[in-house]
């Protein structure tokens, strides 16, 4: 524990009061005490010990008193622990003759020492004391009358505070009201709109469904026309008109899909706005019942109670503009949701109507190919006959040009043999009689000339055997087309003319029956 007292408060240069510690050592305690530790603060306001020795001269050291007469009475504040060690004078002639038993123990024998404030230093305690005293009298004064009006100030705000609470409830009341007709006059027009395009929607499913004949037709007079051989694989006006008709129907029908897809995306963004509208509605439904309760609430109520903390949670989402933007962004979007169902609905009424006269319109088309292409068909089927038998002729009169070159180059291979002879003989000349002279010249040459005779020879009958097989290859394409023409002509005749004698009216195409 420090030791520490307010001895006085001392008024500065500017008229203030400034509370001094002074320090001072408690009566009997070690230097080593645990409860005596020096508090730097300034130690020039009482004289040092060693500046009072002078008031021991010519007096006998008493015994210090024992640790337990250490005048508890007095506050511990008013003592501290001596900072400095002071010699004392020596003592007086009369205590001279006296032996060191009979002696009282000297000061310097004790193990510690102790300090006094002075009497200037006591009166300044109680002034400051009695001033003190004074302010807090004068604080507490202060504060009763400030607490007196705070509590009225605080009882008329509580009270204002609260009749604005109820007027801003009842006014949000009124607006849950007025956005709740909105509400439900949007649902009622939402779920009409709804079943409208339900309605439409099975027509087109109907619509659908009756493209599937002619579209299986088209198929099947295709894979029919694939069963051609050779060269009637042809890529024909007819089957281009085929090949666009299931385009024609199969774009229909995506378009129907399409349409239908649509209209199952509207629907359920019709449920999905109804559905957004309802749960507002619901909303809307619990919050006014739930203002409507807070709204009637009173001091006196029934059910009131502490909540502590929950002015703490903030558990809202939206603000009043917000609010009133989610409820009027709901009714604009099933609205919206609304006018884009009606125009689908027209748009798919219109849909049915052009897709069955497009279909209509190329099964037509289709028919009349057909029947150019079986006419075309028979003639070209005459032709390759005519061009068979000359094919024939010019097969026999390559065969004759193939056999003269053969022989031609059996010819010239003995002329071959013997210029190369000669050439290996002229090798075995001896010594300098080995010369290039002109002999040996022409025998060169005329080798050169005879392999470039065969080679000219050999690559004319590769032309000519080339051409034979050309020929021959020309003569069975030729066969195979009139093997094939037959095939072409039932196909087209009885297959696919017989398939299409029936096709949807139109009243089915639309999706009434």
């Amino acid at each position: 524990m420090e030791n520490f007292t307010s001895a006085s408060k001392l008024a500065n240069e500017h008229g203030h009061w400034t509370q001094i510690a002074v320090p001072m050592e408690l009566v009997g305690s070690s230097l080593s005490a645990a409860h005596a530790h020096v508090r730097p603060t300034p130690t020039n306001l009482l004289p040092a010990i060693s500046t009072m020795t002078s008031s021991y001269k010519n007096r006998f050291p008493y015994y210090p008193l024992p640790r337990t007469l250490s005048l508890p009475w007095l506050p511990s504040s008013y003592y501290r622990t001596a900072t400095n060690h002071p010699m004392l004078a020596p003592f007086s002639s009369g205590s001279q003759g006296l032996t060191p038993s009979k002696m009282l123990p000297f000061v310097s024998n004790r193990t510690s020492l102790f300090t006094r404030y002075t009497p200037d230093d006591w009166y300044r305690s109680n002034l400051t004391n009695y001033r003190e005293s004074e302010i807090s009298r004068h604080n507490s004064e202060n504060l009763r009358v400030d607490t007196s009006r705070l509590i009225q100030d605080k009882h008329q705000q509580t009270k204002k505070t609260q009749m604005e609470s109820t007027k801003n409830l009842g006014e949000r009341i009124n607006d849950i009201e007025f956005w709740k007709s909105e509400l439900c006059h949007e649902l009622d027009e939402m779920i009409g709109e709804t079943n409208a395009l339900t309605d439409m929607k099975k027509r087109l499913e109907r619509a659908l469904a009756e493209t599937e004949a002619p579209l299986q037709v088209a198929q099947e007079c295709l894979l029919h026309r694939e069963k051609r051989m050779g060269i009637d694989l042809v890529h024909d006006n007819v089957e281009k008109q085929l090949f666009t008709e299931v385009d024609v129907i199969r774009s229909c029908q995506e378009r129907m899909q399409r349409y239908l897809d649509r209209a199952k995306a509207q629907l359920a963004s019709n449920r999905a706005a109804q559905h957004e509208v309802e749960r507002d509605l619901a909303d809307k439904q619990t919050a006014h019942r739930i203002d409507d309760k807070c709204h009637h609430l009173r001091n006196t109520s029934d059910g009131i109670s502490y909540y502590r903390g929950v002015e703490r949670v903030d558990a809202t989402i939206s603000v009043p503009d917000s609010w009133a933007k989610f409820t009027d962004d709901n009714i604009l979007r099933s609205q919206s949701e609304r006018a884009a169902s009606a125009k689908l609905r027209e748009d798919i009424e219109n849909l049915l109507v052009v897709t069955a006269n497009e279909m209509w319109n190329q099964f037509n088309a289709v028919n009349v190919a057909f029947t150019n292409r079986i006419a075309e068909t028979a003639d070209a089927k005459s032709k390759i006959q005519t061009h068979l038998a000359k094919t024939l002729q010019e097969i026999f009169q390559i065969e004759m040009s193939i056999e003269s070159i053969r022989k031609a180059i059996r010819d010239k291979v003995p002329p071959l043999k013997v210029a190369q002879t000669r050439l290996d003989e002229r090798t075995r000349r001896p010594n300098v009689e080995l010369c290039r002279d002109s002999a040996q010249l022409r025998l060169v040459n005329e080798v050169h000339d005879l392999d470039e005779t065969i080679q000219s020879l050999q690559q004319r009958l590769r032309d000519a055997e080339d051409t034979l097989q050309t020929l021959v290859r020309a003569k069975a394409v030729l066969e195979h087309d009139l093997s094939v023409k037959a095939n072409s002509l039932f196909i087209d005749q009885e297959k696919c003319m017989g398939m299409r004698r029936n096709f949807p009216c139109t009243a089915r195409l639309v999706g009434f029956v």
